[in-house]
């Protein structure tokens, strides 16, 4: 049994390098062909290189970026004056170049291959701040009919991709959209928030559970406020928000 076990595995090896061979692993963002060793699912170094790094000082609960080039632990004035429902913000970076290049592909053009090095990112912005590991993850509802339109929730996508990583269940129940909002693009701070009121449900319970929100871009804040609101009111412990861009 041990023999065959191994006889197919060295098949399997043997199929793969052909395959590389013939059509080898090219980066799913610029299309250049990836240096052996990097899965066919990974960003090709100078695609990493170009995204933008977190900001050195940042809000360390909203992570929105300081003016000033200096690390500082200090609150931003929103979240002191209004604190957030949330505990903290993972983002991999700043909502611009390479990342928001991305980002736009992913969720505007059908890119979906892209969820895997995304989800990547997303990982690797959560480890880098050393929270405790959350109960369930949640994904930022689309309405029926947004996703009508779309055909997927890039949320819920990386959510998916971000809770394998972790080893963590994703709970697309946990949140439902009940109000359709218009885009809150282009929106002010005050128009987003009003704009959010009352468009999220949580229709379980989850009493003492952590919780990990996922969403593609943090802008103002405005609905991963209505979302952790409505996810503490259903009973979380806590909730954090884990984005790729922040703007």
């Amino acid at each position: 049994m041990e023999g065959t076990v191994s006889f197919w595995q060295s098949a399997r090896d043997e199929l793969k390098r052909c395959c590389d061979l013939l059509l080898p692993p090219a980066c799913l963002l610029c299309g250049e062909r990836l240096p052996a060793g990097l899965p066919a699912t990974d960003l090709c170094p100078q695609c990493r290189d170009g995204l933008p790094h977190p900001a050195p000082a940042q809000c360390p609960v909203c992570a929105v970026a300081y003016r000033s080039p200096t690390p500082s632990r200090h609150h931003c004035e929103a979240c002191l004056r209004h604190p957030p429902p949330f505990v903290k913000v993972h983002a991999v970076g700043p909502y611009a170049g390479t990342l928001q290049d991305a980002i736009q592909r992913f969720k505007y053009h059908g890119q979906l291959p892209l969820e895997r090095p995304l989800g990547t990112l997303l990982f690797e912005a959560v480890l880098r701040g050393g929270s405790p590991r959350p109960h369930l993850l949640a994904a930022v509802p689309l309405h029926k009919n947004r996703l009508r339109a779309r055909g997927y929730n890039q949320a819920l996508q990386l959510a998916r991709q971000l809770g394998g990583h972790l080893g963590v269940p994703v709970a697309p129940e946990l949140l439902r959209r009940v109000r359709d909002t218009a885009a809150q693009q282009g929106l002010d701070a005050a128009a987003r928030n009003s704009n959010l009121h009352g468009a999220f449900a949580a229709p379980h319970p989850i009493v003492g559970r952590r919780i990990l929100l996922v969403d593609d871009v943090m802008t103002t804040g405005a609905t991963a406020r209505e979302c952790a609101l409505v996810l503490r009111a259903a009973g979380a412990a806590a909730v954090e928000v884990a984005v790729l861009g922040r703007a």
